[in-house]
């Protein structure tokens, strides 16, 4: 089937997958980022008082995840995608108008619970689940949510703030993720539950099983992919979050360093449908060990920054890792583990990518304290990345279900 045909026929599910991409924008770091400044000002918090609180609200999601996620093996995501935008719209809300910086984690475990966590999950399990022969097609199309987000939420809420109080502009999202609700509902008027659409569409793991959540766990192979899991959520989080310390060590204005972000949403969407091509064509185990190699040269190029230019190159590469991590990942717990019990597998998996999300905006946020530059801290994570590399090729070239 040609591109034009495979999206023509299924389009409402394609734009539904988008829409829950596109929306989970209001609870990723990208964007909440945005607003660290007026909210350490606001609050009277410190780097390392602001990142712990977004660590404890976005680690108390990750673990909520592990059960919420396990849903989408029950529910139909219409309805799911419903109740998370609902929960958002109130988050969003509560942005809004909260002035107790005490509450300041919950604010952020509602908005990383139902955008970073539900929304994302959601367009990942129900691509991956309604196709198996095109599966890196449709996730490559639902995952361009994410870019379009990427792209231009934060110039625009940036160039906002200069007109409106920061709460305003949270108090419009929230009426934005509302409108989105009816969109979902008629998008996904044609949905099958998760379970007919799994007996439909089959697809087994290793040794020809289906693997359910705590069979995974007890695998090896799951314990080599942790730090693969934990390393984008943990830096790449860490780089958006702390935006704006880094144009200060940059000696740049803020919004001058986030007109270069349209560079890594640009390189990568390019990044996102080619390795959702390469993966129909070839399969996650043969592209999963190389896709976190730009990852590491990234943060090297970023440590060595001393001008835009040079952060332009380091958002290139980082953004061919990135748009990769929107397809691989997801299909390679389908490849190796089966499609039966993917929502249980994927809920763990997100919610180790959501740890990974708390802890690097807190280290990050309290080495900044202790006076320790971000481009010093940098090297120290492409390191990271090299070490994940490694570990991830081993455990793959040893438990690769096509050399069984």
């Amino acid at each position: 089937m040609n591109f034009t045909s495979f999206l023509k026929q299924h389009i409402s599910l394609i734009a539904a997958g988008f829409l829950l991409t596109l929306m989970s924008s209001f609870g990723q770091t990208f964007l909440i980022s945005v607003f660290s400044g007026e909210i350490r000002a606001d609050f009277g918090l410190t780097h390392g008082q602001w990142g712990t609180a977004y660590a404890l609200g976005t680690f108390s999601s990750a673990v909520v995840m592990v059960w919420s996620g396990g849903l989408s093996d029950q529910f139909k995501t219409r309805h799911l995608g419903v109740g998370v935008f609902c929960g958002l719209a109130v988050a969003a809300l509560c942005m809004a108008i909260n002035t107790y910086a005490v509450l300041l984690p919950v604010v952020i475990f509602l908005l990383r619970l139902m955008g970073q966590g539900m929304s994302s999950h959601l367009a990942a399990v129900a691509m991956s689940r309604w196709f198996v022969a095109q599966r890196g097609r449709a996730l490559s199309l639902s995952n361009l949510g994410y870019s379009l987000g990427e792209a231009s939420l934060p110039i625009l809420f940036v160039v906002l703030l200069g007109v409106y109080d920061w709460r305003v502009l949270w108090g419009l999202s929230a009426l934005v993720i509302c409108a989105a609700i009816p969109v979902l509902w008629r998008l996904l008027s044609q949905e099958r539950t998760p379970q007919s659409m799994a007996q439909q569409n089959i697809a087994t793991g290793m040794q020809g099983r289906h693997w359910t959540r705590r069979q995974t766990l007890s695998h090896p192979l799951f314990w080599f992919m942790i730090p693969t899991l934990m390393g984008p959520g943990a830096f790449v989080t860490a780089f958006f979050f702390q935006q704006v310390p880094f144009a200060q060590e940059l000696a740049v204005e803020h919004l001058a360093l986030v007109a270069v972000f349209p560079i890594y949403s640009v390189v990568a969407v390019a990044a996102n449908i080619l390795s959702g091509m390469a993966l129909d064509r070839y399969g996650a185990a043969r592209l999963m060990p190389l896709y976190l190699v730009p990852m590491a040269v990234a943060f090297f190029a970023f440590s060595q920054a001393q001008t835009l230019l040079g952060v332009g190159i380091g958002l290139v590469f980082l953004a061919l890792s990135a748009g990769a991590n929107g397809t691989l990942p997801v299909a390679f717990w389908a490849e190796f583990y089966g499609t039966r019990h993917l929502g249980g597998i994927k809920a763990i998996a997100s919610a180790v990518m959501v740890v990974g999300s708390a802890i690097g905006p807190a280290i990050t946020g309290w080495f900044l304290t202790l006076g320790v530059p971000l481009g010093q801290q940098y090297s120290f994570v492409g390191l990271y990345f090299c070490g994940a590399t490694v570990a991830m090729m081993m455990g793959i070239h040893k438990y690769n279900p096509s050399r069984k």
